[in-house]
């Protein structure tokens, strides 16, 4: 057997035959380095992830560039786009805060939207300087107008399983700020570890809440963080009770800027080689997927933080000591 033939594919009962990645390294990863990307690479970085197969690629961000200065290029991104939605049928999803930033978004072609919650008070005072509710009723509007002019709608929940400065985040406050969420007009939503507390138990109890509020496993996606190592089995954990929509980021990019103790994302590297393990379609080449992370590592002047792409990518060849 040939490297080639790794991993092995060995299925396991009770999985979904498919999974779909909602990407969002050029999001969520790039919205937290320090230096900001040049958008011209952002655009390259994003073209090749649709190469890659990767079919939902969260884009960018409508938020005031005062907020998130390393997505200030929002309006100058997104044209350069264009091609892939049409010839690759890629979905291209952005953020949006309030109206403004939708109106903006739309503008410019924008057919798939995400707003961001969270499940605690003083995240919501951090993130968003308003409380839960006032969050809420910001989205109101935001989601009514979307729906009209047809564009999908996802709703991120952010600190769905620990809090920085709360601490644990009992299930039924995220119950009840997740169902308001749906109860808004949202498509699906996003249950987010925001700072990569969970454990498989806790993934497990706050799906069955979920469902036995009214919220459908296939209207739920899961956003991990990897601060402790869990991403990858509480996403198990998601999968044997029927998730198929899994966030993930080339590369492990990300955190979160307003939660200093958030690292990076669930790389979807590492993702990928667990499904193809496990024999879950995903429709992604994992070498042009590798391929393209150590090209965004190289732009950033850093090693990738994925232990796939590490373990897939040659070190950098050195030329010999010589004697004199």
């Amino acid at each position: 057997m040939s490297a080639q033939d790794l991993p092995m594919k060995v299925p396991a009962p009770g999985l979904p035959a498919r999974v779909r990645i909602h990407e969002v390294g050029a999001r969520d990863g790039l919205q937290n380095e320090k230096e900001t990307v040049p958008t011209e690479v952002k655009a390259e970085f994003i073209h090749r992830l649709a190469a890659a197969g990767l079919s939902t690629i969260e884009a960018t961000s409508f938020v005031h560039p005062k907020w998130v200065p390393q997505l200030a290029d929002a309006e100058a991104l997104f044209p350069l786009l264009g091609d892939i939605a049409e010839a690759r049928e890629v979905s291209l999803p952005v953020l949006v805060p309030n109206e403004r930033g939708l109106e903006r978004a739309l503008a410019l072609g924008a057919r798939s939207i995400a707003v961001f919650g969270s499940a605690t008070e003083t995240f919501a005072a951090r993130n968003l300087n308003r409380t839960v509710d006032e969050s809420l009723a910001m989205f109101e509007p935001v989601v009514a107008r979307a729906k009209a002019d047809q564009a999908h709608v996802r709703g991120y929940l952010s600190m769905c399983f620990g809090d920085p400065w709360e601490g644990a985040v009992p299930v039924a406050r995220v119950v009840k700020v997740a169902k308001a969420l749906m109860d808004l007009g949202c498509d699906e939503l996003s249950l987010g570890d925001t700072i990569g507390v969970a454990t498989p138990g806790q993934v497990t109890e706050l799906l069955s809440a979920l469902n036995a509020a009214g919220v459908p496993t296939p209207s739920i996606g899961v956003h991990f963080h990897d601060t402790y190592g869990q991403a990858l089995s509480n996403t198990l954990a998601a999968l044997q009770h029927g998730v198929t929509t899994v966030d993930a980021s080339a590369g492990g990019l990300g955190g979160c800027p307003y939660a200093k103790s958030a690292t990076g994302n669930l790389a979807t590297e590492d993702l990928v080689w667990m499904l193809n393990g496990l024999g879950i379609e995903t429709g992604v080449d994992l070498a042009s997927l590798t391929a393209t992370s150590a090209w965004l590592a190289e732009h950033l002047g850093r090693p990738s933080p994925s232990r796939t792409v590490r373990a897939l990518t040659p070190p950098p060849s050195s030329s010999p000591t010589r004697s004199e």
